[in-house]
């Protein structure tokens, strides 16, 4: 990481692709607040850890892994991140998200206990439990403060999902806001009033059909996608709503076959603030 003024925050976008599937060109969701020196990491989908290191992110920076909702493409790297972490962390990681968050720390470890037990055995590592600062969060409030970064979470609306919840950064210098999935929720609009930075995911509805989905239950998949996302139309509406200066669009959906001009266009009918069309390893 590029040595920062210590008020300095900055998004960096790790993974733009929604879904689990692998899309060329776009990981699956995570992003990155930067602040000053550390680092604070929004969802967990698969590959995240490579593009920390692509980045220049040293592992050493990790402060907090916050989980917006239990789907795959959002959580499936949740355990290995800090585990890829483990010889760099001098201090524990607070580990964020609804329920059963403690209990997947435990099956993890469950899962790789040979490896783990054979490190600490043979290379005389601290325990990666104890690393694992595991916090469970249900309702709104705040859910970390270290100082300098106050984290606080809201619930949205997506689907079936029980605990699904949006994420408001206030540091010293900015506020930033990542809407994780949902529908279009006004809440989420007044939980994001007056920040400078909203993160929100948007679905380009003009693109999805059954060629771009596939498989023969398209028209279920693409009734569910209209009914518990947000099209880029009600991301924008939010960003205007809660009068923010930047808009950054991501994750994706489709995660290819729109331009960025094309989504730009589209949300700036509703938005008159700065918009930026999410890609990987793009800091703004």
């Amino acid at each position: 990481m590029d040595e920062a003024a210590p008020d300095s925050t900055r998004v960096l976008l790790l993974g733009t692709g929604a879904g689990p599937t692998p899309k060329p060109g776009r990981n699956p969701t995570a992003a990155a607040l930067l602040h000053g020196k550390s680092s604070y990491i929004v969802d967990c989908g698969n590959g995240v850890g490579l593009q920390l290191a692509r980045a220049g992110i040293p592992f050493s920076s990790l402060r907090a892994l916050l989980i917006t909702h239990h789907h795959l493409d959002h959580v499936a790297d949740f355990g290995t991140l800090v585990s890829q972490a483990w010889t760099q962390l001098e201090a524990p990681v607070a580990m964020i998200g609804p329920p059963p968050l403690k209990r997947m720390s435990v099956l993890y470890q469950e899962l790789y206990a040979i490896d783990l037990a054979s490190r600490v055995a043979e290379e005389h590592r601290r325990p990666l439990a104890e690393l694992m600062d595991v916090r469970e969060i249900t309702g709104s409030g705040v859910c970390f403060a270290d100082g300098s970064v106050r984290i606080r979470h809201t619930p949205v609306r997506h689907g079936s999902i029980e605990h699904a919840f949006a994420y408001r950064f206030d540091c010293t210098d900015r506020s930033v806001v990542f809407s994780g999935d949902t529908a279009y929720s006004p809440e989420l609009a007044e939980f994001a009033r007056g920040a400078h930075t909203l993160v929100h995911e948007a679905v380009f509805l003009p693109a999805l059909n059954g060629a771009a989905i596939g498989g023969k239950h398209s028209s279920r998949t693409l009734d569910r996608i209209v009914r518990v996302h947000s099209s880029v139309e009600q991301a924008a509406r939010v960003a205007h709503q809660a009068n923010v200066v930047r808009l950054v669009l991501s994750p994706l959906t489709p995660a290819g076959g729109v331009s960025d001009a094309e989504w730009a266009e589209v949300a700036a009918r509703h938005f008159g603030g700065e918009i930026v069309v999410g890609r990987d390893l793009l800091e703004t």
